[in-house]
């Protein structure tokens, strides 16, 4: 009876520690701190981004402590990471591709031109199919930005200005989802 009554509290305990070390947010489970390039980063906030009431994405915000300010995260070298989990069937390469060209469109105040070789290079991201369950993560040290699908690195783009921009996308002043965004903010 005492091994029994200690193998169940031994079950209990591993479990609710399992639960501390992650967030579950519509069937996602995040973990609550990564380690990215030798440093580690906490899960400031996440939400999903829906579009006319359908869910398309988990969205999460990385940072070495927590911050609501997005102009500070925007202007930080610190490191930084978002992470796209899909979870729609209606999310497609294509429709990413439009998506993000017109979330840099929004971030820059609508004049891309500057930072349009570098955009080309990072869309090529999305260049196959996307699916239901594929995550995506965008980490920047300030300097370079390295985008990865499932793991895999896809792509490096070199610049504080393209890291402002991409990370605008969902913490500027026209964010694709202004609940996304205070979800990510942790507000």
């Amino acid at each position: 009876m005492k091994r029994a009554f200690i193998a169940f509290l031994l079950t209990v305990m591993s479990v609710v520690t399992v639960s501390a070390q992650t967030t579950e947010i519509s069937d996602v489970v995040l973990q609550n701190s990564v380690e990215e390039s030798g440093t580690k980063l906490q899960l400031n906030g996440a939400g999903v981004r829906s579009k006319y009431f359908l869910s398309l994405y988990v969205g999460s915000l990385y940072l070495p402590g927590k911050s609501s300010d997005a102009n500070k995260i925007l202007y930080s070298n610190d490191m930084k990471m978002i992470q796209l989990d899909i979870i729609s069937s209606l999310i497609t390469a294509e429709k990413m591709e439009e998506t993000v060209r017109a979330g840099f469109k929004n971030s820059l105040g609508g004049d891309t031109s500057s930072l349009q070789s570098e955009i080309d290079s990072f869309i090529a991201v999305f260049g196959e199919e996307v699916e239901v369950g594929d995550i995506f993560k965008f980490v920047t040290s300030g300097k370079e930005l390295k985008a990865y699908k499932n793991g895999k690195l896809l792509t490096t783009v070199k610049g504080e200005e393209f890291q402002r921009a991409l990370f605008g996308i969902w913490l500027g002043n026209k964010p694709a989802d202004k609940k996304l965004k205070n979800l990510m903010l942790g507000v």
